[in-house]
């Protein structure tokens, strides 16, 4: 995601690298390399060019500090520009409203009935919401079908009704039932349609004058560049939606619907679909992304994930047996899971400032566990539990039962025990600093020990 955006950028900054101050004539020329990656990045052409004329009046009207290097300003201003530019802050959703009335609408295959199952899953595990889903496209084949299964897999009830072609009926019909039954967020996934169907766009109208909702998510694919900011218009226009839900920015994308949607129909992005599965979307916040698509990292997002899948019980009996050492590879095997749960690795490791770049031709799929698991099932239960017992012969076993070389093995073996010392020193360290480092070895040059 915007890695050739953020390749350009860096290179872009470059010009100033050295400099000793800022000129007209440096930030012209490097600006202008900012625009050209925003144009390549698939930017709406007014959109950059109104942001680097804004970049350029706010780094000649300020005084570079001493302490402050040109280029080091100039990623600062481009920064709080482009997080202006995505929306400034993060919108949110509107729930006070019992039941709050969510319609979806887009094109056809943008990710509705897929995102409408996430937004469900998002609202019930982190606000505690009790939604329904409603089932209002009654054109695509097995499209209730699928909206039946997406549900299954978010653990939210669907309303359905297959003899009925009015989807006007059908959204009010759910209303009614999520009104009886108590839900207090519905959902309402909608026909895909195109702008310049005018029957269809007519339906979708008629559908929020009936039901009013309190929210108008408009999905749309970040793959599709600059025809996802003219589609957003021309839906805009027509439902005047209050978001927008921009999918597949995990994918090869270049990034420009994301920097152009929000400036040319004023209206926030909201959220963002990062993956396949149903956890995979995530709060939009224009000051992360800018973060991120500078080299900066998202150390924020980094942690919230890790939050998520975090266990105070299992955190404390962890740190005990790590202080014990007895971490095993029953306690490795699970933390790999945790890790997994937050989902794609290289998306993680891009939340780290500096390893994102670091990685950029690194390819790491979602099966880079796989050996490591495949190498931990083939031990015995009392091999997992007591490492220290694995000789070269229990080795050559579980080399031959996982489908991996004797090397792999070894290594994986040998970096579990280096973990499990840094594991020991740390949780030394943190009980007792001071015991820690008295029992350190003499420094060279007969440094004082404490």
């Amino acid at each position: 995601m915007f890695e050739n955006l953020s390749e350009r950028l860096e290179r872009s900054f470059k010009i100033l690298k050295g400099e000793g101050k800022i000129t007209e004539l440096n930030v012209a020329e490097t600006l202008k390399d900012v625009r050209k990656a925003l144009l390549d990045a698939d930017v709406n052409y007014k959109v950059a060019k109104t942001f680097t004329d804004n970049v350029k009046q706010k780094a000649l009207g300020m005084d570079v500090l001493t302490a402050v290097k040109p280029g080091q300003l100039m990623v600062k201003l481009v920064h709080d520009e482009l997080a202006q530019l995505m929306g400034g802050e993060a919108a949110e959703l509107d729930t006070k409203n019992t039941p709050t009335i969510i319609l979806m609408a887009g094109l056809q295959g943008s990710g509705k009935t897929t995102h409408t199952g996430k937004l469900a899953y998002m609202l019930k595990t982190k606000k505690g919401k009790n939604p329904l889903l409603a089932a209002c496209d009654v054109y695509r084949p097995a499209a209730i079908d699928q909206l039946e299964v997406v549900a299954q897999q978010v653990g939210c009830p669907v309303y359905t009704d297959r003899d009925c072609k009015d989807p006007v009926k059908i959204a009010k019909d759910a209303i009614a039932k999520a009104r009886a039954e108590g839900h207090d967020i519905i959902i309402i996934d909608t026909a895909g349609r195109l702008a310049v169907d005018e029957q269809m766009m007519q339906e979708i109208s008629n559908i929020k004058a009936a039901i009013n909702p309190h929210e108008i998510l408009f999905v749309v694919d970040s793959m599709t560049g600059q025809d996802a900011v003219n589609t957003a218009r021309e839906f805009n226009e027509r439902l005047d939606f209050t978001g927008v839900i921009l999918t597949k920015l995990d994918g090869d994308t270049r990034g420009g619907a994301a920097l152009s949607i929000r400036t040319v129909v004023q209206k926030p992005i909201k959220f963002v679909g990062m993956g396949e599965k149903m956890d995979a979307l995530d709060v939009f916040y224009p000051e992360r992304m800018a973060g991120r698509i500078l080299g900066m990292g998202d150390v924020v997002s980094l942690v919230e994930r890790a939050q998520q899948q975090y266990d105070e019980e299992e955190a404390k009996k962890l740190q005990k047996k790590m202080a014990q050492n007895k971490f095993d590879f029953n306690d490795f095997f699970a933390q790999i899971q945790q890790i997994k749960k937050m989902g794609n690795i290289k998306d993680l490791a891009s939340m780290i400032p500096g390893v994102g770049k670091a990685l950029k031709d690194v390819e790491i799929g979602d099966d880079a566990f796989k050996p490591v698991e495949a190498i931990i099932n083939s031990m015995t239960p009392y091999e997992r539990e007591h490492p220290e017992c694995l000789n070269s012969s229990r080795k050559a076993r579980i080399a031959k039962g996982s489908g991996t070389q004797i090397q792999d093995v070894n290594r994986l073996v040998k970096q579990f025990d280096d973990m499990r010392k840094v594991m020991k020193k740390m949780t030394d360290f943190k009980r007792d600093p001071r015991a820690m480092m008295r029992n350190m070895p003499k420094m060279p040059g007969g440094m004082p020990r404490f």
